[in-house]
């Protein structure tokens, strides 16, 4: 548990308590933006399908109105007949349905994602505790959520009054036109209205998604006690340990061969070691491994030497006793200051060689006998 209970939480939330969040059911979400969504789409629908939409409508409105001689004088085909008239009716409006449901679904992942889980829909105590039950009602989130209803209202009642201020003439004119010039003025109202109510949702959704983020963002922070001891779980588990040194590994490799391009010779076994040496005659100090590695690694280094142009020594027990008994940045010990010594000389009288000059016959350096290891680690 915290040590500081009660303090203020001031640091954002890390990745593991906003999926732990998650997995609860708990996630940044909108009511107002589906809504809006679902509106936008039925308006451009009405606008895009409008005419074809109200000539179907006028031709059900019109078969609903006529009946043969038979079907008046025999009642029981009435219902047959109305229920005939209501299928078509669904089916000319079914295709605003399923685009409704379909722009609902997808306006429902807006702002959250997509989610189920069972925790969120599980009983809690303290949803029936009548303390709690309170606190909710006249909470902060309770009372923005009135603001929004109030605005809501205000916005939609208000643009609808507007509208039928502005088109009362029209709306008298309709009661006194045929059936189909009617039906086309009242559905071009009706869209102009509609797309007119859907901007007031529009702007209601827009303050709503930033806000939603903005309190669920609020309520995941977490105090810089929770962070630590979140921080201590984590390191504590195997896996992460062996996760962490497996990166800090492949870090350390990656520095070391860098630093392949500063030595001044690499040194081989030829196959399955390699360690490259640094060395400055300007210093007092002695040669330092700058690089070293086995089998794979061994061959990269021998890779990176060559594509740096370092020059690459063969001397398998120099190299063998190199690798066991000295780490990267580690000067060579004092027990190889000769043999090491040979190499370097060597190596740098290569540069001063002039043509048609004899150079340094190429050393076969020894190492003492506590130094002679055989490929497996051991003394020979």
């Amino acid at each position: 548990m915290s040590e500081d209970t009660g303090a203020e939480k001031t640091e954002e939330p890390t990745a593991r308590k906003l999926q732990k969040a998650r997995d609860d059911g708990q996630v940044a979400r909108s009511t107002e933006m589906p809504g809006a969504t679902v509106m936008i789409g039925a308006v451009a629908l009405m606008v895009l399908t409008g005419g074809a939409l109200i000539t179907k409508l006028i031709g059900v409105f019109k078969a609903g109105f006529m009946f043969d001689r038979t079907t008046l004088l025999s009642p029981d085909l009435l219902p047959l007949t109305f229920g005939t008239q209501a299928i078509n009716a669904f089916i000319v409006v079914i295709p605003v349905f399923i685009a409704t449901i379909v722009l609902a679904i997808l306006a429902s992942g807006a702002t959250g994602g997509y989610l189920f889980s069972l925790k969120s829909i599980a009983p809690k105590a303290s949803k029936i505790n009548p303390l709690e039950g309170f606190k909710r009602m006249f909470g902060t989130k309770a009372l923005v959520e009135l603001v929004k209803a109030v605005l809501k209202f205000s916005l939609v009642t208000g643009v609808l009054i507007l509208m039928i201020n502005l088109n009362l003439e029209s709306l008298v004119q309709i009661g006194r036109m045929p059936l189909e010039p009617a039906l086309q003025s009242a559905g071009d109202l009706i869209a102009k209205s509609a797309l007119f109510v859907t901007l007031s949702l529009v702007v209601i959704a827009a303050i709503d998604v930033p806000w939603q983020k903005y309190e669920f963002n609020k309520r995941m922070k977490m105090t810089k006690q929770e962070v630590k001891d979140e921080y201590k779980d984590i390191e504590g588990r195997p896996e992460v340990k062996a996760q962490i040194r497996r990166r800090q590994r492949e870090m350390s490799d990656q520095r070391m061969m860098q630093n392949v391009k500063d030595a001044d010779v690499v040194i081989t076994n030829p196959e399955h070691f390699a360690v490259a040496l640094s060395y400055d005659p300007t210093g007092d100090g002695a040669p330092t491994v700058v690089a070293k590695g086995a089998d794979l690694m061994a061959a990269g280094i021998r890779e990176e030497a060559k594509a740096h142009g370092v020059y690459i020594f063969e001397a398998p027990p120099l190299a063998r006793a190199l690798f066991f008994t000295t780490e990267v940045d580690q000067t060579v010990p004092e027990d190889l200051y000769v043999a090491v010594a040979q190499v370097i000389a060597y190596v740098f009288s290569l540069d001063s060689i002039r043509p048609g000059q004899q150079g340094m016959q190429k050393p076969k350096p020894v190492v003492p006998s506590g130094m002679a290891f055989d490929a497996s680690g051991k003394l020979q």
